[in-house]
């Protein structure tokens, strides 16, 4: 796309106001909203505590589902309704994916994406003369984007207690059912000494840290690299004094025996194996363009869980597809059964123009997509429950959470606590029995870019801390 440049003026000092950023979507998302609010404090602005306290907007956005869309554009009416001398910049997917469709709406001064989004602060920073119009696009070739932003994932009052720290964006592959590595670019890593300084300044801080990124098993994998994702984790281990590190979602062949092999041998890597499925149907795998079969998915899911017994196994599924047929799903279901997940993401299809399965004459009606929905989501809570029931008698380790009287164990089970402590400390805790209410598993409406999108959602009714310790 044809971008509109302007004249470059000086940064006009006299012009320092209020500015909130909201993310929309993914842990990607919410990185690259942290490091934004730190360049514009960098700037000299001043974060305001509500939308209706700032002097600029800016709507950091998702385009993973046509419901992600609607968001934004009710949040943009929204601002500009309650803070109509607002100035609303518009960034990340949907800014990319669309950006004409964002201009034209009102209050919208810039729309800026995720190729231009590093040049935020400056934008925002100059002169006020030198914006005279409404509707200043930002967009330029996002598979030509080799710059990096991100930051840790923490409130200012730093009362978060698992930082989020995206270390690789972008996307090589190209699933049919999924926008992302068009509005989000080629693979591209956070380089390790990046990394390992990070992680070292959170370490002073908190107890764990989560690696995340859009495919983060594809660290390291541009050409000219030699480290890869296992060989980070162990600097990591070596160089800094995190306590414990954890892997988001990371695709099924980048579990590899080294990866897995160092989570097993490592107490400091939480034993968390999170692998998208999508579908245990080797025919739908192959029409969304996937680069496994069931068989390689299993193979990877049964080693991990033979070599971490404990370990929590999660996946994201997606039912709905187009052309998923009734013995399509059933194989899926029945794959689901026989592997050990302990949750579910639930997704149901949802047509994301510009892919190509969106462009298949034979799409699942929604009836049949939600019926298929409610099938997973009973499966997954009865596995879920019953994974947190073997944990009763067990010993788990857990980092206190700012939600008082909870915790997150190693192993993805979120614990009530018997005596109050405060948060972000590493504890031993005794389980002593499986809170009230039937285990549940999230569900969400999406269908794309899921590997970008899986929520850190604490899954199913919680289990007790023993009141004998």
């Amino acid at each position: 796309m044809r971008i509109r440049c302007r004249r470059e003026l000086p940064y006009n000092r006299s012009w320092v106001g209020k500015y909130f950023v909201q993310n929309f979507g993914c842990r990607a998302t919410q990185a690259d909203g942290a490091a934004l609010e730190s360049q514009l404090a960098a700037k000299g602005l001043e974060v305001a505590a509500e939308r209706m306290d700032a002097e600029l907007v800016v709507l950091n956005t998702c385009t993973v589902t046509s419901t992600a869309d609607d968001d934004v554009r009710q949040t943009i009416r929204r601002v500009h309704r309650e803070n109509p001398t607002a100035r609303i910049l518009v960034t990340g997917c949907y800014a990319q994916r669309a950006p004409q469709e964002l201009a034209i709406l009102p209050g919208v001064e810039w729309v800026v994406g995720n190729s231009h989004k590093t040049q935020i602060a400056d934008l925002v920073t100059l002169a006020p003369e030198s914006t005279p119009y409404h509707g200043n696009i930002h967009v330029g070739d996002i598979f030509a984007q080799h710059d990096f932003l991100s930051a840790p994932v923490e409130d200012a009052a730093g009362d978060r207690t698992r930082p989020n720290l995206k270390i690789q964006d972008g996307c090589n592959n190209r699933c049919s059912f999924c926008i992302i590595p068009f509005v989000r670019g080629r693979s591209r890593s956070l380089p390790a000494d990046q990394v390992v300084a990070q992680v070292r300044g959170l370490a002073a801080r908190y107890r764990e840290v989560v690696l995340s990124g859009i495919n983060l098993g594809r660290w390291g994998r541009e050409p000219g690299s030699s480290m890869r994702l296992v060989g980070l984790v162990r600097r990591l281990l070596a160089e800094t004094d995190i306590e414990r590190l954890r892997l988001s979602s990371v695709e099924p062949m980048d579990f590899s025996d080294d990866l897995l092999g160092l989570m097993t041998e490592s107490p400091r890597i939480a034993r968390h194996v999170h692998a998208p499925l999508q579908s245990g149907s080797d025919k739908v795998l192959r029409r969304m363009h996937r680069k496994y079969r069931p068989r390689h998915y299993a193979d990877r899911v049964l080693k991990a869980r033979a070599w971490m017994p404990d370990a929590a196994i999660g996946a994201d599924v997606m039912v709905g597809f187009p052309g998923e047929t009734d013995a399509e799903f059933e194989d899926s279901r029945q794959f689901i059964d026989n592997m050990p997940f302990t949750y579910l993401h639930v997704f149901t299809y949802s047509e994301r123009p510009g892919t190509p399965a969106a462009e298949v004459a034979a799409q699942v009606p929604i009836k049949v997509r939600k019926e298929r929905n409610r099938v997973l989501r009973e499966l997954a809570a009865a596995k879920n429950l019953a994974f947190r029931e073997s944990m009763v008698g067990r010993t788990l380790s857990a980092v206190t959470l700012h939600e008082t009287g909870t915790a997150l164990s190693g192993n993805y089970l979120k614990v009530e606590l018997a005596t109050p402590r405060q948060p972000n400390l590493l504890v031993d805790l005794q389980i002593g029995g499986v809170g009230h209410g039937a285990a549940s598993v999230t569900e969400f409406r999406g269908g794309a870019g899921t590997r970008a999108c899986s929520a850190d959602t604490h899954v199913g009714a919680a289990l007790l801390e023993s009141r004998d310790r």
